[in-house]
């Protein structure tokens, strides 16, 4: 360790013996100012780190800053546009419910149409609540292409909506003969609404779809899930006729 005085400042620096002869500037240095403790001061490694990322972490600070500032705004637009949609859907809806399902898909005077409102209004649930609306439209008309890419953008909650909308794709796959995945959907209908009203009808339309594609191990074994499941449904007794079916289908196969 070396004393001395810099501008009347007593100083201790501190000294690796071993690298007396490098030209590198001591790492640290403490200056006395006359006070019980001493102060440190960078190395000029660390000065060097801070020139090299000064730029970066001050692009870093500049967005957060744009951030907070925009997360108000944010929050502001997607209210007004929530408000905007509800107000849309709410006008658009008796058209709908009238059957006049042509109107209610383009809208009509002043009331912007179920597709204009998916597509306008995307992000809220009004907005994704339009685009079931109007898959149900185009199934009505039989668009049935379109009605099943509006299904399937349909965002689904676990809820009847939502097993509903699984439900109306496999009744378009299985017209479009695809029996073996529209059983996959009406399965997955079932699951994504499990009540005692709606999940056993779905599964009994999934074993009837798997016998039409001559799946008979996997319409068996929702037919027994069904009586597992669901004993107490109205479809509890037609499973058991449909699993006896099932069941003679699968052997006539393994024999023929």
């Amino acid at each position: 360790m070396i004393d001395g005085t810099l501008n009347g400042i007593r100083y201790q620096q501190w000294i690796n013996p071993c690298r007396i002869s490098s030209p590198a500037v001591p790492s640290r240095v403490f200056f006395d100012s006359g006070h019980s403790r001493w102060t440190w001061l960078p190395s000029k490694r660390a000065l060097l780190f801070y020139d090299e990322y000064k730029q970066l972490a001050q692009g870093l600070g500049v967005a957060l800053v744009v951030l907070v500032l925009a997360i108000p705004g944010y929050i502001y637009y997607h209210q007004q546009q929530t408000e905007a949609a509800n107000q849309a859907l709410g006008q658009i809806l008796p058209v709908y419910e009238q059957g006049n399902y042509q109107q209610a898909l383009d809208g009509t005077g002043d009331r912007a149409g179920l597709l204009a409102i998916a597509e306008d209004y995307g992000g809220t649930d009004a907005g994704n609540l339009a685009t079931f609306y109007a898959a149900n439209a185009l199934y009505e008309r039989e668009e049935y292409d379109r009605a099943l890419t509006y299904y399937q953008r349909f965002e689904k909650d676990q809820d009847f909506i939502g097993a509903s909308a699984y439900a109306a794709q496999a009744a378009i796959q299985e017209n479009q003969g695809a029996f073996e995945r529209a059983a996959g959907l009406y399965e997955q209908a079932a699951s994504q609404y499990q009540n005692e009203l709606t999940a056993p009808r779905y599964l009994l339309s999934a074993g009837q779809a798997y016998e039409e594609a001559g799946q008979y191990e996997a319409a068996i074994a929702v037919y027994e899930r069904i009586q597992d499941e669901y004993p107490d449904s109205d479809q509890a007794s037609n499973a058991e006729q449909y699993l006896a079916r099932a069941k003679v289908r699968q052997g006539s196969a393994s024999s023929s």
